[in-house]
């Protein structure tokens, strides 16, 4: 089989993907600060910071493909600490293109909806992006060196994602948890999202390396605000609705700003076979194991 790289293995998304490549690709799966176990992968550790040592992770697999997961992702985190989030988010991601180009190579990039600022949704594929927050800059800032190195990599804007990972959590395990043991949430009414799962999400992604080039947008179809989103769990879950308490983000101080709505258009992705389930019919789905 042919060998595919995969940055972040330890991740929400990187433990998806790990599902879903194992009977076409022989993985190999990066970690850095949490050691994973993930049957029928090879995981190695390694830190994508250290260009000596990513090169030599790269000459001695020899991949057929790469696909790079792997982030400081949270924007709060990275407004914190911005060289960290440059390091990793810009720095490692470029080096990463480098080197697929020199191998000739495709590469597959994890970009975020948040390089737009919410003000003129839903986006595009070609709309100029508009960050603003750290997190978001250091995404764009890699989309646009990584195609400067490698001019046939691919670049994904993820959207807000949700599921089950034994390596990783999402947004949905705290609510679940909450709202099970009678709790209250607070949610917002003013943030808008096209949410997918997990898997959904990892789907997208192969479609992406067999068929797409440039950008893919892998929203969902849904635009939904969080506490639109906690209403379907709720309903799902047979808890009362009068555990969530509507808000707005201006109600709540964080680090960094974020995007009011930031739903993505990805009619592009659909036409390619790209088609997520509906936000209900995957909550529905995990109920069992969440």
């Amino acid at each position: 089989m042919q060998k595919l790289l995969l940055t972040g293995a330890s991740g929400f998304l990187g433990w998806h993907l790990c599902q879903l490549t194992q009977a076409n690709w022989d993985v190999y799966g990066t970690y850095y600060a949490h050691a994973v176990d993930i049957p029928g992968v090879k995981l190695l550790p390694v830190d994508l910071t250290d260009f000596v040592a990513l090169k030599q992770l790269v000459q001695t697999i020899q991949p057929d493909a790469i696909i790079h997961t792997a982030a400081l992702s949270s924007p709060n985190a990275c407004e914190a600490d911005p060289e960290a989030s440059y390091q990793i988010n810009v720095v490692a991601s470029c080096n990463l293109a480098g080197l697929s180009a020199e191998a000739e190579i495709p590469c597959v990039f994890t970009s975020s909806e948040q390089v737009f600022d919410g003000s003129k949704p839903p986006y595009r594929e070609a709309d100029p992006v508009c960050p603003i927050n750290r997190y978001g800059e250091h995404k764009a800032a890699a989309e646009a060196g990584m195609q400067e190195r490698c001019p046939t990599a691919i670049i994904c804007r993820m959207p807000l994602m949700f599921g089950v990972a034994p390596t990783a959590k999402s947004f949905i395990q705290p609510w679940i948890e909450t709202l099970r043991n009678g709790g209250s949430i607070h949610l917002f009414t003013d943030e808008i999202r096209n949410p997918v799962s997990g898997y959904a999400a990892a789907q997208g992604l192969l479609i992406a390396l067999e068929k797409a080039s440039s950008i893919l947008h892998l929203g969902g179809k849904e635009r939904l605000s969080r506490y639109a989103i906690g209403s379907l769990l709720a309903e799902v879950l047979g808890v009362p609705e009068t555990q969530l308490n509507p808000c707005q983000q201006a109600d709540v101080k964080m680090a960094a700003p974020r995007p009011l709505d930031a739903s993505l258009d990805s009619s592009l992705a659909f036409s390619l076979g790209y088609q997520p389930k509906s936000i209900k019919e995957e909550l529905a789905s995990l109920k069992a194991v969440l």
